[in-house]
């Protein structure tokens, strides 16, 4: 799809730069741009609900599995 979009002059420039060094198309990579960004972003809503449904109880650890992780890093030499 075609779409008309304003960019500062500097942000555009270095586009271009961008886009000579990688031999794609200008508009291959504002596509990238974009959808890299959206990527991001939805990754941040899943962290951002995560953090959300956590804080609203403590986390506990079953004891028995507590100490058995404590020595599992016992025996790795970090």
């Amino acid at each position: 799809m075609k779409t008309a979009v304003s960019v500062p002059d500097d942000l555009f420039r270095l586009a271009e730069i961008a886009a000579r060094r990688l031999r794609i198309s200008r508009s291959q990579l504002y596509a990238k741009a974009i959808s890299e960004f959206l990527s991001r972003q939805q990754g941040s809503a899943v962290t951002e609900r995560l953090n959300e449904v956590y804080s609203r109880r403590p986390a506990k650890v079953d004891p028995p599995l507590h100490r058995a992780q404590l020595r599992s890093l016992e025996k790795n030499s970090w």
